[in-house]
């Protein structure tokens, strides 16, 4: 492994490594779309015609690379980050699986899916970080008995997975979000800990999304679709908790508002019959380009704003700490 050549300079790992994911990304979709399946449309989304055609499932190369690109360049101190390597996997496989067939599969088969893999990842968190949960806004520290700790990472894992991927309807808005949402993890995570192999992995996927943007923006040639949205709200979630998990609201304020209201309407019509919300389409990116006209690129760009928005008040917020 190169990372133990250059375990004693974690800058030379942060910058070449991450550099290789954007450069290798990039080809690799360039050189491989084709090869992926084609997207059928969608048939309740705004313009969800348009999409037919398009190379579908990218992130099953986006996450390899990433893999690789992990494995190779940071120092294997133990086998937490391989796991949760394992996991992005598993739930980009899920997806993709998903995406490839003639018939989407059955929704809830798709959210057991995931409470598996929410599982899956809460009990490895559990096992080499404990159950003590930091609150870095308000400074303090609360030890929680192990199976409310587990429940509330399960719950916090699997509503990350399922509002990044109801905000995977634009060209561009997930991935932009994503990069946001990360930027801002990034930077809290690093105000504690410089230099670990979390920071790298993160500067590495945000490298990759990058690299996905430039074949997304629109109007796009290739989507991630649930391939994509699901590792992304996975990873987004473990920053979460590796930080602060009350900072994944508004860390992820414009994804819980974008793809959450879109879940509490849609189950308190199917399950408790109450409908809400009737004059509000969901997720919340169609009706800013149905009902307010947007455009796509406003859209993202709107989008993208309020939530680096609210990132930098709470980045200013630590500053003054």
């Amino acid at each position: 492994m190169l990372g133990y050549i250059f375990r004693y300079n974690m800058n030379i790992l942060f910058i070449v490594g991450s550099a290789l994911t954007f450069i290798c990304t990039a080809l690799a979709l360039g050189l491989l779309k084709k090869r992926l399946p084609q997207d059928h449309g969608r048939e309740f989304a705004v313009n969800g015609d348009l999409s037919k055609g398009k190379a579908r499932g990218a992130v099953i190369i986006l996450i390899g690379v990433l893999v690789l690109m992990f494995l190779i360049f940071v120092p294997s101190v133990s086998m937490e980050y391989p796991l949760y390597c394992l996991f992005l996997v598993l739930a980009m496989l899920t997806g993709f699986l998903d995406d490839a067939a003639k018939k989407s599969w059955n929704e809830y088969l798709k959210g057991a899916l995931d409470l598996v893999i929410a599982l899956g990842t809460a009990f490895t968190f559990y096992f080499f970080n404990s159950s003590k949960v930091s609150f870095m806004l308000i400074g303090a520290e609360v030890t929680l008995p192990a199976w409310l700790f587990i429940l509330l990472e399960v719950i916090l894992i699997w509503v990350s997975i399922n509002v990044v991927n109801c905000t995977d309807g634009v060209d561009g808005l997930c991935a932009t979000l994503s990069i946001v949402t990360i930027i801002g993890f990034l930077m809290v995570y690093r105000i504690e800990y410089p230099l670990s192999p979390l920071s790298i992995l993160t500067l590495m996927f945000i490298m990759m999304l990058l690299a996905y943007l430039l074949f997304n923006s629109s109007p796009s040639s290739i989507l991630m679709g649930d391939a994509g949205s699901r590792p992304i709200g996975l990873f987004i979630a473990l920053l979460a908790l590796k930080t602060d998990p009350i900072l994944f609201i508004p860390f992820a304020f414009v994804f819980i508002l974008d793809g959450g209201l879109g879940l509490i309407k849609v189950s308190l019509l199917r399950f408790l019959k109450i409908s809400i919300m009737k004059n509000i389409r969901t997720p919340l990116h169609d009706h800013f380009r149905k009902v307010k006209d947007w455009s796509d690129t406003q859209t993202v760009f709107r989008f993208a704003v309020v939530q680096a928005f609210v990132i930098i008040l709470i980045i200013a917020w630590f500053s003054m700490m």
